[in-house]
């Protein structure tokens, strides 16, 4: 959720730090698009090895009888990523392998079709294009699944993201949701809907006779988890998939947690597919659904802890 207005109102903001511009990505109405963000503070220690889970997935031939015919042939499937930002997808210690829960679930669902995932990392801005000249077959890059990306290519959506609320560890100020962040100091990334949204519920405080919310606006995520750390901000809005990966990884999990509940203003990142190439689409879009209803989906999102992202079903075009 990098793209915003600016506001003020009853909101004070504090700016931390030089403002550089261009701070947003490609965010695009609800939920955010990760590319170029990546979680400061983690720790190659906590990365989860779902190689067995993954090899235990039981193909299903009938569903690989479906692919297309270029598909099936070749046995693989060419995948698009911009590989930089945890823990959707980022690459491991020896710098050329793709790791993160985005890896995992694409080689899970190779694996019920029967195909390798291969990996092409390339520009965030190139992956539409590159869809709808056929240089890649399918893109898993914390896209967002909006109406306007609807017109260029269809989705398989596989994950619910948005703004998430992350304190120090042990919850000192008790805050367990929006309306607990009136009257409190909050660091937002400047220039994101994060800020918009913090400025939304200062207005939102100030109507129902509480305190205004105060801003701490920093010009990057690293800034923010120095504010919390050293206590001078009570929470950090982030989006799910960067808190989640921070809380776990940062101080060995010992320094933040995320407060629970669904992401505020969620929407779901997609599968990205070329509109002509419906059949790899659906044939994705029941292998999710059969990982779905065995539980493989939700294992794997809870390994890198982010299943409060989790959804219940897989849809194509769901936004």
């Amino acid at each position: 959720m990098r793209s915003s207005s600016l506001i003020s109102s009853p909101l004070r903001v504090l700016f931390a730090g030089a403002l550089i511009a261009g701070v947003t990505a490609c965010g695009s109405g609800v939920g955010s698009d990760t590319a170029g963000e990546s979680a400061a503070g983690g720790s190659q220690s906590a990365i989860p090895d779902n190689a067995s889970l993954i090899s235990a997935i039981e193909p299903d031939e009938a569903l690989a009888a479906r692919l297309p015919a270029p598909v099936a042939q070749a046995k693989t499937v060419n995948v698009g990523s911009n590989v930089q930002s945890a823990p959707n997808n980022f690459y491991a210690a020896d710098g050329t392998t793709p790791i993160g829960y985005e890896v995992d679930l694409a080689k899970a669902i190779g694996r019920k079709l029967g195909v390798d995932m291969a990996y092409q990392d390339m520009a965030f801005g190139s992956l539409i294009t590159s869809l709808q000249s056929g240089r890649i077959d399918m893109t898993i890059a914390g896209m967002n699944d909006t109406k306007e990306r609807q017109q260029q290519i269809d989705f398989v959506d596989y994950f619910s993201s948005g703004i998430t609320i992350m304190v120090q560890k042990g919850n000192p100020e008790g805050i367990t949701g929006p309306d607990a962040l009136c009257g409190k100091n909050v660091a937002v990334v400047q220039g994101t809907s994060h800020q918009t949204f913090a400025a939304a519920q200062s207005e939102k405080c100030v109507q129902a006779g509480q305190p205004a919310v105060t801003v701490t606006a920093t010009d990057s995520d690293t800034q923010n988890q120095n504010q919390l750390r050293t206590g001078r901000v009570a929470a950090i809005l982030n989006d799910l998939p960067s808190a989640a990966y921070i809380s776990r990884t940062a101080g060995d999990g010992n320094t933040f947690e995320v407060v629970p509940g669904p992401p505020i203003e969620g929407g779901p990142y997609g599968i990205g597919f070329a509109k002509t190439n419906a059949g790899l689409r659906d044939a994705v879009n029941e292998a999710l659904g059969e990982l779905i209803s065995d539980g493989t989906y939700l294992q794997i999102l809870q390994s890198w802890g982010v299943e409060q992202g989790a959804l219940k079903e897989s849809a194509i075009n769901g936004a």
